[in-house]
């Protein structure tokens, strides 16, 4: 199974230069990974294209509801942060080698706990989460612990969102 990291969702929800390949990760996965923490960085993410206007905020409204409504329907698997998240987190952190951040510290925890692999499209998270030796896949890169998911053009700049 595996686990999206925000930046891949928001590619497959908002048109990106990675759409049709995290489209592709996305609905060939039975029932993709999420934690709860994604919910709240999505929005995030959503809010920041309105603010910098890369989307308006009736399409952004649009994008929202359809992930809550996908996430109503079950069709990610969701984890909760739990205590054992939090201190796997802490100790990534406590290394001070690593340019990993708070909240990828906690996706890394998660998907690392669940035994599940991290799907990104973050490159410096995946740089992170390959220095701690978690199996992961860069959406639109080439790394060591990536899958065979290659990367290739994107139709994304001419299409509108979409969802499932």
């Amino acid at each position: 199974m595996i686990y999206l990291d925000t930046s891949v969702l928001a590619a497959y929800y908002c048109p990106e230069p990675l759409s049709d390949e995290a489209e592709s990760i996305v609905r060939s996965s039975r029932s993709p990974a999420i934690c709860d923490l994604t919910e709240v960085e999505l929005l995030s993410a959503l809010s920041r294209k309105v603010r910098t206007r890369k989307l308006d905020a009736t399409e952004a409204e649009r994008i929202a509801t359809k992930f809550l409504t996908h996430l109503e329907d079950n069709l990610y698997k969701r984890f909760a942060l739990e205590r054992r998240h939090y201190l796997l987190a802490r100790d990534w952190l406590g290394r001070f080698n690593l340019p990993l951040r708070t909240l990828d510290a906690l996706h890394l925890a998660v998907a690392t706990s669940e035994e599940l692999r991290l799907v990104t499209a973050d490159r410096a998270f995946a740089r992170s989460a390959e220095a701690l030796g978690i199996d992961m896949v860069l959406v639109g890169g080439n790394t060591a612990k990536s899958s065979s998911v290659a990367s290739r053009p994107s139709k994304a700049a001419s299409r509108t969102p979409f969802g499932r």
